[in-house]
């Protein structure tokens, strides 16, 4: 080859890549969906912009610095939070675990029984936790078992659709060697396809736990029970130092079992 032949007429040697004209108008799209949900819902960005300084302005003038000169009196409610997301996540997993192994194609060969299950978890599975408790509410009044109830719901759905898809991802070939051996179907269920589920059963648990911590003080503020009616109740007095001292006890609940929850899985892997 010449030497002064362009590098990029060279055979072996490509050219940058040109941008995509479907990436740019994948961007310019969304960018046009962005900008007309600005406008049907009547948003001005700059607004947004200009509320920024103005919030911190109001926290710190109203929230700081926190006051927790009454956390004594919140231990209860606080305990209440942690237990409302233990015993919720406890029940939900055992319901959640019959119902996942009953959807799972690895264990229930009966397909349209599948079926209706798959759509039961569905529709529990889709309702937010929220609007369980609220329902509760309306129906039984302010209460503990209102809250812990609206967990269960909010997560067996969830737990159920993961249980199903973990047990069908499990290789099935000690579950043929156990049936090859004339094993009936409990003992291929509990020696084949129960040990190899386990890990999956304990993580999805662990991360339903994790994430009933918060959803239970989101209950306390529908009135289901908890330290979230309080925060609420301090908002609504203008008790601002007091609530936010609430809020940083719940982030630190919140990573606190975020880190634990993460050794544990750590230790089960």
């Amino acid at each position: 080859m010449p030497k002064n032949t362009p590098l990029s007429e060279h055979p072996r040697v490509k050219s940058p890549a040109a941008p995509r004209l479907p990436h740019v108008s994948a961007a310019l799209g969304g960018a046009a969906v962005v900008l007309a949900a600005f406008i049907y819902l009547k948003i001005n960005p700059y607004d947004i912009l200009l509320a920024v300084p103005r919030f911190l302005r109001f926290f710190a003038e109203n929230f700081l610095p926190p006051d927790f000169k009454n956390i004594s009196s919140y231990v209860p409610l606080i305990l209440d939070t942690i237990f409302f997301a233990l015993a919720g996540t406890c029940v939900s997993s055992l319901l959640a675990l019959v119902l996942g192994l009953l959807m799972s194609e690895r264990t229930n060969g009966i397909r349209p029984l599948r079926a209706v299950i798959r759509f039961a978890a569905s529709i529990l599975r889709n309702i937010p936790v929220l609007v369980w408790a609220a329902l509760l509410v309306c129906v039984f009044g302010i209460g503990k078992l209102v809250g812990l109830c609206a967990l269960v719901l909010g997560t067996l759905g969830i737990l159920s659709r993961s249980y199903a898809e973990s047990a069908d991802e499990i290789s099935g070939e000690k579950a043929e060697a156990l049936r090859s051996c004339g094993a009936s179907y409990l003992q291929i269920l509990f020696h084949g396809l129960i040990p190899e589920f386990v890990p999956s059963w304990v993580n999805w648990t662990l991360f339903s736990f994790e994430i009933n911590i918060r959803a239970s003080v989101i209950l306390g503020m529908v009135g289901a029970g908890g330290i979230g009616i309080m925060v609420q109740t301090n908002l609504r007095l203008f008790k601002y130092s007091e609530a936010l001292s609430l809020i940083i006890i719940l982030t630190a609940m919140v990573l606190l079992t975020e880190f634990a929850v993460n050794q544990i899985r750590k230790r089960v892997r």
